[in-house]
């Protein structure tokens, strides 16, 4: 049986437990509330970059309407390395270790660098004279029996450099085969490389993108006169 004493020392007890529990709650609440005003902002974005709209600027000096009729060719794909065929714009520290590619962190290309060098050089090619796919190149074999001389290009470099941490410059370095389709087999015909390299007018992606714009025009301007010479 219980006695008042008791009864009085275990409401007493219960008051400070009911009183501890929303204390703890309340301390609760005051601490999630905090955590949520805490809490990070969603990720940003990486911007995408391309080479801008229009063909490129520098092109061979020799004007269309005067240049001889050049015959077709054929373009194959790109060939690049697996670092080339994502999206990722890459740079190099030359002062620090030249030899490590890495990437930006909140910069990407739409396409990976092998379709935009490849629709600039399609492009520039164009302007002299018919440029075929691949496929176009089987198709015309069959038909006609005759195959155009096949123009295949390895991206071999594509990167920022910096030569200091304020100071880089948009690198592109292309190899060119220009292949000839005999009842024999493949004939090569010629094979250079070609290399460019444009300032960036800023020490971040965004003037990497323009220098790399600007070096790959030169190095495709380069590369179409030389195949321009190869009669």
């Amino acid at each position: 049986m219980n006695t008042p004493s008791t009864s009085v020392s275990r409401a007493a007890l219960l008051t400070r437990a009911g009183r501890g529990t929303t204390a703890g709650a309340a301390l609760a609440v005051a601490l999630l509330s905090a955590g949520c005003g805490a809490l990070p902002d969603r990720p940003a974005r990486a911007v995408l970059y391309d080479f801008g709209p229009g063909l490129p600027t520098t092109l061979p000096a020799t004007p269309v309407a005067a240049a001889p009729s050049l015959p077709a060719i054929a373009l194959a794909e790109i060939d690049a390395s697996a670092r080339l065929e994502g999206t990722q714009l890459l740079y190099r520290l030359g002062y620090a270790d030249g030899n490590e590619l890495r990437p930006y962190g909140l910069a990407r290309w739409s396409v990976a660098p092998v379709q935009l060098v490849h629709q600039r050089l399609r492009d520039a090619l164009a302007t002299r004279r018919t440029v075929l796919g691949p496929e176009e190149s089987a198709t015309l074999a069959r038909s006609q029996g005759t195959r155009p001389n096949t123009l295949r290009v390895s991206l071999d470099e594509f990167s920022q450099y910096f030569d200091a941490p304020a100071t880089s410059a948009g690198l592109v370095r292309l190899r060119a085969t220009l292949i000839q389709s005999t009842p024999a087999g493949d004939r090569v015909i010629a094979q250079h490389s070609f290399t460019a390299q444009k300032p960036a007018s800023s020490a971040d992606a965004a003037g990497g993108v323009k220098a790399l714009a600007a070096a790959t025009d030169a190095a495709v301007a380069e590369l179409v006169g030389w195949v321009d010479q190869q009669r």
